[in-house]
């Protein structure tokens, strides 16, 4: 890499950094905030149970959207996410059902997850094909293969040292919330502090400068879809363990809550906090929950909050 390149990724990188030091404060204060109003309005919302209640329901999210954040950083969008977290999930748990032990069931799901995100990649950077329209396509070819395999039937009868790991607690903490803070906390130290972080952003500002300047763009494109296939591998994986059965048609919609997780917790200023965004969006289906407000109504508030969140992106960029 020139000197000239790895000095206008340290200026991007540390003026990204500060913009997403603003964005982290703005969405916790928003989470802060909306727990505070719906705790008013709910005397049931700020017990210890509902919000251990809140983070379980969150993680599956959370964890899908932490992948997805790699993917619009790099300016691209990843619509198969929900599908592949279902095949994933079915894959593990078949292997389970047929006697394979946890941990090697655990790992072929991710990989499983893994393997349809490189499809997707070599789509887009050998084939040239717009990302929309690859993992569009993806999104109905897993969750077909997911309905394939089960016959459209749920994956059940899985062995209890599986399931713990969707169910149990470790000081108090669901497992899948220790999985979560573990993939957050490696995903930010990739992103912010390895050589393939600097290229993904560095791909979503200009990827045809990234390309000039001697980044091998196609290579990297390939490699963030494949790690939002594994997180998305994972997070199939989690649930299944704690739904206890596997779903064919788990995750539906999910990759829209991914997108929507993202979007408001700022990826689209090159680098957000997804994890709060995913709160906060755990936080409001919850307290609307308690409120015995009419899913329909959701759909709407949590639409409205999306727009919020890009029009305040907007206002922000244009101060800078």
């Amino acid at each position: 890499m020139s000197p000239l390149l790895a000095e206008k990724q340290k200026h991007l990188t540390s003026k990204d950094s500060k913009g997403s030091l603003l964005q982290k404060m703005y969405a916790l204060l928003g989470l802060i905030l909306l727990s505070g109003v719906l705790s008013v309005m709910s005397p049931h919302f700020p017990s210890f149970q509902n919000i251990l209640s809140i983070s379980l329901q969150t993680a599956i999210i959370a964890i899908l959207a932490l992948g997805q954040t790699y993917v619009i950083i790099s300016a691209g969008i990843d619509l198969s996410v929900g599908s592949v977290l279902a095949l994933s999930g079915v894959i593990s748990s078949q292997l389970l059902v047929e006697g394979v032990p946890v941990l090697p069931a655990l790992i072929i799901g991710i990989v499983s997850g893994g393997i349809l995100g490189l499809i997707n990649g070599l789509a887009i950077t050998k084939g040239n094909l717009p990302p929309f329209i690859v993992t569009l396509g993806m999104m109905g070819v897993a969750r077909g293969i997911a309905l394939v395999l089960t016959n459209g039937l749920p994956v059940s009868g899985l062995p209890d040292a599986f399931t713990r790991l969707g169910n149990d607690r470790l000081f108090y903490i669901p497992i899948p919330v220790l999985f979560l803070i573990v993939v957050a906390v490696v995903g930010h130290f990739v992103l912010r502090r390895t050589v393939f972080g600097r290229y993904v952003y560095a791909i979503g500002s200009n990827e045809e400068a990234a390309r000039l300047s001697g980044i091998p763009t196609a290579l990297h494109k390939t490699m963030i879809y494949t790690l939002c296939g594994m997180f998305a591998g994972l997070a199939g994986v989690l649930l299944s363990a704690r739904l206890i059965s596997a779903q064919p048609t788990a995750g539906t919609g999910y990759e829209l809550d991914a997108i929507a997780a993202v979007v408001i917790g700022g990826a689209s200023l090159m680098g957000g906090v997804t994890v709060i965004g995913a709160f906060i969006m755990g936080v409001l289906r919850n307290g609307l929950n308690l409120l015995s407000v009419s899913p329909f109504w959701q759909q709407i508030a949590i639409g409205l909050v999306i727009v919020l969140a890009v029009y305040l992106d907007q206002l922000r960029r244009k101060k800078d």
